[in-house]
């Protein structure tokens, strides 16, 4: 399995499926996005895996299917709890390029609304902050790339993302 894929890593609400879209395009990859498998897989909505299976539950499932996932040439979009599973990074890391999309916490907050429709994984009494800080770190240690998104379109994105990929 060669590194042909992108993978995109980030907090939820920082773009991974949207920029994802358009990098694909733009590069004329396929697209996976993480979330959706899992969704398939299951046949269930994210937050209803996390209802029925709990937090850790939804993290080994999450695990699970990223770690099987294979793609060549795809722009992969995973969900924001990835950095969780240490195997699904692993194998995610071999088969591409790990691209974090990196935005303030406050950018964050504006863009996401409701957390729990969003099916993002909370802990009891967890607040977006509390996350943010635990999973930045996690998002730095995967990292191939690391891209500030903040004040940037969605071309100027992608544009960043491209000169990096060249310049590997």
């Amino acid at each position: 399995m060669n590194k042909s894929n992108i993978v995109m890593i980030g907090m939820p609400g920082a773009g991974k499926s949207t920029i994802g879209v358009v990098l694909a395009k733009n590069r004329g990859y396929q697209f996976v996005d993480s979330d959706l498998v899992i969704q398939e897989r299951y046949d269930k909505l994210l937050h209803q895996l996390i209802t029925e299976h709990g937090l850790d539950g939804f993290i080994r499932i999450e695990e699970e299917v990223n770690a099987s996932l294979q793609a060549e040439k795809s722009i992969i979009a995973t969900g924001g709890s990835v950095v969780y599973g240490p195997k699904a990074m692993e194998h995610l890391k071999e088969i591409g390029t790990v691209v974090y999309l990196k935005l303030s916490y406050e950018s964050i907050e504006e863009r996401l609304g409701d957390l729990k429709a969003r099916g993002v994984a909370l802990k009891d009494g967890q607040t977006l902050l509390d996350l943010y800080k635990e999973r930045t770190p996690l998002y730095e240690k995967y990292a191939d790339i690391t891209v500030d998104c903040e004040n940037a379109t969605i071309p100027q994105i992608v544009a960043k993302i491209n000169t990096f990929l060249e310049d590997r």
